[in-house]
């Protein structure tokens, strides 16, 4: 089990390159996380849905993802509260403290689904969630610790020193942390050095002297760990790129962004400039095409999107000869009003739209989570995607739709201009030839890289980077 000293240390990209570098060695690897906390989110074939870091490291396995490999997914609605996603199902909303109380029930489960994948594989790779200090949320725990002890799993710990503080991450951990949970620790990693190992030499003695735990090792930075889908929405902060292109995207980034991953394969083209606007500024005056990403809740950040005044700059932008793409929750934005009868995502109520497409949407208890592919309208340009949504969006621009699934149903709706568009879909522009027209629409050519493999490069250089600087042979040991 890989359990990191707090949030985005790298523990999802860790268990990803050696998944992928076990795998290469002929064993049968498998991930599993017990419970994560994340908006992005992927489809399984059955029909489920789970972390997204996990659907990487199962493809790192060279294996479909299925929903034993995250048996718990908290989908974030509010400060206080979460949809809970339980082996692929929400099972309920809860707020913090309510979880608490749920967590006994969903051990079971958990500790079910280790067992399954444990039963077809030669070796599982558990990955923590948060930090392994939380002592405050130790009793009932099923995301650390507590998993660990429940499973009987040995745990190597990472901290982050790019971030600053190693030494004490790691000594704290073991300064706060009980005996019982300090013996479960058979080592220590440290992710993302920079710079010359020799001058770390001295830290890591202090860390194994302080905490008695040896040392796994010293990863340096993987420059490429941008180009592979992220976790966590912290990951967007690193991930920037404006580049010079001579197309702007702006995406404003709302609280509750949720799939953020479909903006990734954007990066790959040297003629965007993809530009990710904070709270606190505006939509750049520049941008050709404002892209709104998905929402776990979107009529609060709709609410959100008001109170920075982007509705305003969205409509400016289209006086300016700009485009409008929205992507799931984005889409429902982008109609005249967002109607909520059951209370899926809060307080029963509705909430005004931002008039752009004459749509509507009604938010439904069932959720769409299916696999999808077909072609874009009118080019005929192919995709592969996922749907991952609740509600149904109805309206005279439906008429004109953006998508043609395979089985002959429609997605999406455009302006009588063409200038609005939006989508349920994720993952458009994973396939080249969509990027490839996106950029013809504004006179721009694409490089025609292939997202897809780019991903699997990128992950086997991973998986040769961290061969190079951790002892593969000892970890397999370790993990008994």
């Amino acid at each position: 089990m890989i359990q990191g000293t707090g949030s985005d240390v790298g523990k999802s990209l860790i268990i990803a390159g050696l998944a992928r570098a076990f795998t290469r060695r002929g064993l049968s690897v498998l991930p599993f996380k017990p419970q994560n906390m994340s908006n992005n989110a992927a489809v399984t074939e059955d029909g489920g849905e789970i972390g997204r870091a996990q659907a990487l490291q199962a493809r790192a396995c060279g294996v479909a993802p299925c929903v034993d490999m995250n048996p718990v997914l908290l989908k974030p609605q509010s400060e206080v509260g979460a949809q809970v996603v339980v082996q692929g199902r929400v099972l309920c909303n809860a707020k913090a403290r309510e979880y608490q109380a749920l967590k006994p029930r969903l051990l079971v489960s958990v500790l079910e689904s280790f067992r399954r994948l444990g039963a077809k594989a030669d070796l599982v790779l558990v990955e923590g969630a948060g930090s392994a200090s939380e002592i405050n949320l130790r009793r009932g725990d099923i995301a650390n610790m507590g998993f660990a002890q429940a499973a009987d799993v040995p745990v190597a710990l990472v901290g982050d020193i790019d971030r600053g503080g190693v030494i004490a991450q790691i000594v704290g951990t073991r300064a706060v942390i009980d005996t019982a949970d300090a013996a479960k620790v058979v080592g220590f990693i440290i992710n993302r050095f920079r710079g010359d190992p020799s001058l770390f030499a001295q830290g890591m003695r202090v860390i194994e002297e302080h905490t008695g735990w040896p040392s796994l090792g010293l990863v340096p930075h993987f420059a490429k760990a941008h180009r592979l889908p992220a976790e966590d929405a912290l990951a967007l902060d690193r991930r920037q790129a404006p580049g010079d292109g001579a197309v702007t995207v702006a995406v404003p980034v709302l609280p509750r962004i949720s799939n953020f991953d479909d903006l990734d394969p954007l990066k790959l083209e040297p003629a965007m400039r993809l530009v990710l606007v904070r709270q606190g500024e505006a939509l750049p005056c520049d941008a050709d095409l404002v892209l709104l990403p998905g929402s776990k809740a979107t009529i609060a950040d709709l609410l959100a999107m008001r109170a920075e005044g982007w509705d305003v700059d969205l409509k400016a932008h289209l006086r300016r000869g700009g485009k409008v793409l929205g992507l799931c929750g984005g889409y429902q934005m982008l109609g005249r009003i967002i109607r909520d009868p059951e209370g899926i995502e809060g307080p029963p109520g509705e909430a005004e739209g931002l008039g752009l497409l004459e749509v509507e949407t009604v938010l439904t208890p069932r959720k769409s989570l299916r696999t999808v592919e077909g072609e874009t309208l009118p080019g005929g340009e192919p995709f592969a995607g996922y749907e991952m949504h609740v509600g149904v969006t109805t309206g005279p621009d439906t008429s004109r739709p953006v998508l043609r699934f395979k089985d002959g149903r429609m997605d999406g709706a455009s302006s009588a201009n063409g200038r609005v568009k939006g989508v349920y879909m994720h993952g458009l522009f994973s396939n080249p030839r969509q990027r490839t027209a996106l950029l013809a629409e504004f006179g721009a050519r694409s490089t025609g890289v292939s997202y897809e493999e780019d991903v699997e490069t990128t992950l086997d250089e991973l998986a040769a980077h961290l061969a190079a600087h951790l002892d593969l042979d000892r970890l397999f040991t370790l993990a008994r």
